[in-house]
């Protein structure tokens, strides 16, 4: 038996939790689940030797969190439960559990297949589809597989399907069963429907956080011509690397605790003397002078990599400021003041 429940299978863990909670309390649990389950349970239960005090501690810990985590997430949704779980259990730990419990519901999400899928696969597959039928598809998808898919279609398709993810709102079942429809021909496989609230302005910019910085510009300037009050309404609640200056200084030391020095160089030598300057002001002048250095010495870089660091920069600062351990001012109900 391992140390640590982290060398655990989860059948391991589901045998170590039903010894933990007794029979009387398991019973009724177990004989809920399928049958091929519950065989590989008790065959786990049967033949489990002696369990160590902290690794069934730790197992029921992690129960105990996963369904915090599902309780959070039926109550507000995931961006809900990653701040109450952040603050209970760190950042990285809570962000851990979110992505179990999301692996766990996701097949009883509709185009579970295509979450699955590669990105090139979903491109050929809905690449001419209807912008409407492309758009709800991508409110379904990882963000950054969305990303993907949206950076690798024609840059009219992009706007087009840009503005449908940000309009849409609540989606009929009848709309949703007649795209799994034609994705269950294309990929052969049965999708279980679902309904439920997606789309909006937020969707639109967690899947524009994560493209190239010339698909982002193409989509906001197109916008800008066409719906500007949107485009607006999308920049504010938007963060880019250059927005690091609207940082409090103590928000500032603390996103540079997380970042790697080597992207964080990379970031510089593509930014604004304005942002060199903001980022040297929160450092000791060792560290400032040292990064400046490694500037001079850096040489060409492609741009690839310049943006590549930004963003990734930028995750952490969204990352945190979902956290509540800094605070991103956005305008409006968001304005912070000092």
């Amino acid at each position: 038996m391992p140390r640590d429940s982290s060398k655990l299978t989860g059948v391991q863990k589901a045998a170590i939790l039903f010894i933990t909670l007794g029979p009387e309390a398991s019973a009724p649990i177990l004989k809920r689940l399928p049958e091929s389950e519950i065989q590989k349970i008790t065959f786990e239960i049967a033949n489990m030797p002696k369990i160590k005090k902290e690794v069934k501690e730790e197992v029921l810990r992690e129960f105990v969190n996963l369904n915090k985590a599902k309780d959070y997430i039926l109550e507000g949704g995931f961006e809900y439960a990653k701040n109450l779980l952040s603050k209970a259990l760190g950042t990285q730990k809570a962000l851990e559990i979110i992505e179990k419990v999301s692996e766990i519901t996701q097949q009883y999400r509709p185009f579970g297949i295509a979450r699955k899928a590669d990105a090139t696969q979903i491109l050929n597959v809905i690449i001419n589809e209807h912008p409407q039928t492309i758009a709800l598809i991508l409110c379904y998808l990882q963000p950054e597989k969305a990303a993907q898919v949206l950076s690798g279609l024609p840059e009219d398709l992009q706007v087009e399907v840009a503005k449908r993810i940000a309009t849409m709102n609540n989606t009929s079942p009848m709309f949703i069963e007649e795209v799994e429809e034609i994705l269950e021909k294309k990929l052969s496989n049965v999708i279980r429907p679902d309904y439920q609230q997606i789309g909006g302005i937020q969707t639109l910019v967690e899947i524009i956080n994560h493209v190239d910085r010339s698909t982002e510009k193409s989509i906001l300037d197109e916008l800008d011509r066409e719906q500007p009050e949107l485009a607006e309404k999308i920049r504010e609640n938007m963060f880019v690397f250059e927005d690091i200056v609207t940082l409090d200084n103590a928000s500032i030391q603390r996103v540079l605790r997380e970042v790697d020095q080597k992207d964080l160089a990379l970031a510089l030598k593509g930014a604004s003397e304005e942002v060199q300057n903001v980022i040297f002001s929160n450092m000791s002048k060792r560290a400032a002078q040292s990064l400046k250095e490694d500037l001079e010495f850096m040489g060409p870089v492609r741009l690839v990599d310049v943006e590549k660091a930004q963003q990734a920069i930028v995750a952490i600062i969204r990352r945190l400021d979902e956290a509540g351990e800094i605070i991103i001012s956005r305008g409006g109900d968001n304005a912070i003041i000092l």
